[in-house]
């Protein structure tokens, strides 16, 4: 089995703060910061506020060569490192450590001709997407562009048009990455195919991804937005959406999320206080196509539609998802089919009578999502036909409360699941060993133990869904 490293505490170090600025200050373009510096707190707080790294050290990276200095730097003392950018993808805390956080490193180059993107470790989708688009071109963002490219990129990447386009990882070109050495690789599929498709898949686990070139596709506008039904007047709908799936081409990229929404004023008075189904299009076809396809989707139960032809610059009204930090607790499964007990179970402990208010969104997959990529990477699960992932924000909720919820829904949904997904795997429990093997093809994951071997004997970075070498066992 896999030895459970991720989670293992990291040791109490005593570090003279001094020593420290002595050592990396001088190699360092940004800031280095330790516990009790006016500008600490800010510096290690990310998207999911009920994480926090707390680490011994902080390097503000600017460039690659900040990269290096502070890689080498816990190299050199032992310390693990961990990487931010946004923190939307938080799996385990640094309880001690260096943490490298790159959001100063925020560049981004598109080339038109070769319709490609260069994007530097922090940067943002909100902002590549506004970039591309000036020359008719577009990313494959997924559906909140206020997160970070990198670690999308590297988890996998289940974007908004997945059916159409496939997997975000799939167009990559190239890297560049400071491995656990300290040296700065340019890597490519054909320069260094091992290490090219272990990043692609295996995250953090084999260095600090500072530059990222990835193809851009040609899309300038999509037909979407959401349609918006009461869940008590259409019971049915999860069932009814899944038959209209089958129906669909590959230009139809869908989900549909069962939202408890508050009784506030600020929410349109037909869903205040209740639950709400909203239906999700993003189709790249043309708009009288969309609205046909769309059709029987309105004949379902009274709807309230919030559905045009809009510029893709404007793809984030799709799903509505507020760029606001937020406490929440997420878990996630793919599926090749979902039955009627499949369904009974997810409404059962996650439907309006659940006993803890939960989003739940079942995202429609297939397509380009199964196409195998150009380049081989470490990205699996390709014939899943639907991702179903549940988050409960934890506000007025105790994570020791909302995890025992999740778990017995996931537990209950275990006969037909096929695995896990990194980019909404969370944190705590779910980067465990059990959770991490589910999210490979177990030849992927032996082969990914021995490129940890190589490019990381010492597991430094360890501080992630991590890939422990020597950790695979038959």
């Amino acid at each position: 089995m896999q030895h459970d490293t991720a989670s293992a505490p990291t040791p109490a170090r005593v570090l003279d703060p001094r020593a420290v600025r002595d050592e990396l200050t001088p190699h360092v373009a940004g800031p280095v910061l330790l516990p009790g510096d006016d500008a600490y707190d800010d510096e290690r707080a990310g998207f999911n506020l009920a994480v926090r790294h707390r680490p011994d050290v902080i390097v503000g990276a600017t460039r690659a060569a900040d990269v290096q200095a502070a890689v080498r730097f816990a190299a050199g003392h032992g310390l693990p490192v961990a990487v931010q950018a946004t923190g939307h993808g938080f799996a385990v805390p640094a309880d001690g450590g260096l943490l490298i956080t790159t959001a100063r490193m925020s560049g981004v180059e598109v080339d038109p001709g070769a319709r490609t993107a260069t994007v530097a470790a922090g940067a943002r989708f909100d902002q590549v997407v506004p970039a591309a688009a000036a020359h008719g071109l577009a990313p494959l963002n997924g559906s909140a562009p206020h997160v970070g490219v990198v670690s999308y990129v590297l988890g996998g990447g289940i974007g908004l048009l997945v059916r159409t386009h496939g997997y975000a990882a799939d167009q990559v070109r190239a890297m560049d990455v400071v491995t656990a050495d300290g040296t700065l690789r340019h890597v490519t599929p054909h320069t260094e195919p091992d290490l090219y498709w272990a990043l692609l898949g295996g995250r953090d686990n084999f260095g600090v991804v500072t530059s990222l070139e990835m193809g851009l596709v040609p899309v300038t506008r999509l037909y979407g937005g959401g349609l918006f039904y009461d869940a008590e007047a259409v019971p049915d709908l999860l069932e009814r959406y899944l038959r209209w799936t089958a129906t669909v081409p590959d230009t139809m990229n869908s989900s549909v999320a069962l939202i408890p929404m508050p009784d506030a004023p600020d929410v349109p008075a037909p869903m205040r206080g209740r639950h709400v189904y909203h239906v999700r299009i993003a189709f790249t076809g043309a708009a009288a196509d969309g609205e046909r396809l769309v059709a029987p989707l309105r004949e379902m139960g009274p709807v309230l539609a919030a559905l045009r032809d809009m510029p893709y610059t404007e793809n984030a009204s799709i799903h509505e998802e507020p760029p606001v930090a937020v406490p929440f607790l997420r878990e996630v499964a793919l599926f090749d089919e979902l039955g009627a007990d499949a369904l009974r179970t997810i409404l059962d402990h996650a439907g309006p009578t659940a006993p803890l208010p939960v989003v739940v969104e079942l995202r429609h997959l297939g397509g380009a999502f199964a196409t195998p990529p150009e380049h081989p990477n470490a990205v699996a699960h390709r014939s899943a036909r639907y991702l179903l992932s549940v988050v409960t924000l934890l506000v007025g909720v105790g994570e020791e409360d909302a995890r025992p919820l999740l778990k017995r829904l996931f537990e209950g949904l275990a006969p037909w699941s096929k695995g896990t997904s990194l980019n909404f795997l969370g944190h705590g429990e779910n980067a465990s060993a059990d959770r991490l093997r589910a999210a490979y093809a177990p030849a992927d994951l032996e082969r990914l133990v021995r490129l940890k071997e190589t490019y990381d004997p010492q597991n430094l970075f360890r501080l992630n869904y991590n890939i422990a070498p020597g950790g695979w066992e038959k």
